[in-house]
């Protein structure tokens, strides 16, 4: 039976800045989720008994902030009613954090929700690319909402997408970072996905520049402790290296269900969140059904769901045998063999040497350097 472990939900795909890296289809849209549409969507999340005891919703795939704060009111209140007692649901945004602003930091206070802004680092970096419809910088207003979340103590982690430029200058990343008062980091790298081509892959040694940037992020984090709490790639790559051999480990991305996509329309995908919304005729476009007039637990059944399955499948079987990176990885993300090989059934992407080969590298080669006891202690401040 599949286990739903991540519901993303599009409240809108609307966003009110223009990043030059986006890869969202329909982002000029208004267009907002009907009430019916997400009272389907959790009547049938909670009946199909593929929920354990912790449901994860986050609302994205455009800008959920546009829409206004009585909209989530009534739709967390309608999910709660609709939820079993024994079912806890995490809500959390994903935001440019440019729409951030008192009323807003009371809710998310009020219900607990997590907060993810996507900032770039200094001025200088975040300006290039995360602009406004008018093409201006959005950074003094990303800083604003991130300076009202932490006046308010509304807990938040920072996303940043690196660019060569950024990579080049881990210090004063770091030194940004501190300054703002933003302890918890994750750090994206500009991919390619659906009509976007990342110029970052394009550059040469991106791969030894990146491991360069973490590198160094990671030392000066271990010589300032409590600055900085949570590095996501280094986290993610300790906690699969140093594990128990019969933990359990899986890759949500490529089991079905594990995140569940919707969009505004009611239309529902599955694996790499970001299929939702890409065109493709092969598998039509990534749509399992519609909510609105299909059964979720029927969509397994699906011709295009089938051929998804088995593809992704067979790429993660690729994977297994040729990578020796597999045990911390698990097969990739599907995205990302078929924007950068064009095929599911693939292996080894430029997305994945970053990411996953080169962090984990790090984490390794910092084991080799002191006992692991020692590696651990110093690797404290990741949370």
């Amino acid at each position: 039976m599949p286990r739903i472990e991540l519901l993303v939900v599009q409240p809108t795909p609307f966003c009110n800045i223009d990043c030059r890296y986006c890869y969202l289809p329909d982002r000029n849209s208004k267009a907002v989720v009907a009430r019916k549409t997400l009272h389907n969507l959790f009547y049938q999340v909670f009946a199909s008994g593929w929920v354990g005891d912790c449901l994860s919703v986050v609302w994205h795939a455009g800008e959920p902030m546009v829409l206004p704060i009585d909209f989530y009111r009534d739709a967390f209140r309608m999910i709660d009613r609709l939820k079993p007692a024994e079912v806890a649901v995490a809500h959390s945004f994903q935001t440019n954090g440019t729409l951030i602003d008192e009323a807003w930091c009371a809710f998310f206070a009020s219900q607990r929700v997590g907060i993810g802004v996507s900032i770039d680092g200094p001025k200088r970096f975040h300006d290039r690319h995360r602009l406004t419809r008018a093409g201006r910088g959005t950074f003094d207003r990303t800083i604003a909402g991130i300076r009202l979340l932490r006046r308010h103590e509304v807990p938040f982690h920072v996303i940043s997408v690196l660019s060569p430029a950024s990579m080049a200058a881990p210090d004063e990343m770091f030194d940004f970072y501190v300054e703002e008062g933003i302890e918890q980091v994750c750090f994206n790298v500009e991919e390619s996905e659906g009509d976007h081509v990342s110029q970052s892959f394009r550059e040469a040694g991106i791969e030894a520049t990146y491991y360069r940037f973490l590198s160094e992020f990671w030392r000066l984090a271990a010589a300032a402790p409590g600055k900085i709490t949570f590095i996501r790639e280094i986290e993610h790559a300790i906690q699969q290296i140093i594990r128990p051999s019969d933990a359990p480990f899986c890759n949500q991305l490529v089991e079905p269900f594990a995140i569940t996509s919707m969009d505004w329309a009611g239309n529902i995908s599955t694996f790499s969140p970001e299929l939702l919304g890409l065109k493709n005729s092969a598998y039509e476009n990534f749509l399992l059904g519609n909510i609105n007039r299909d059964l979720l637990v029927d969509l397994s059944r699906r011709p295009n769901f089938t051929r998804m399955l088995s593809d992704i499948q067979a790429g993660v079987e690729m994977c297994r045998e040729r990578c020796e990176y597999f045990s911390v990885c698990g097969g990739g993300e599907p995205v990302n063999k078929l924007a950068e090989n064009g095929s599911f059934v693939s292996s080894e992407t430029t997305y994945c040497r970053l990411t996953k080969m080169r962090a984990t590298d790090l984490v390794l080669d910092a084991l080799e350097r002191v006992r692991p006891s020692e590696a651990l202690r110093e690797s404290a401040f990741c949370g």
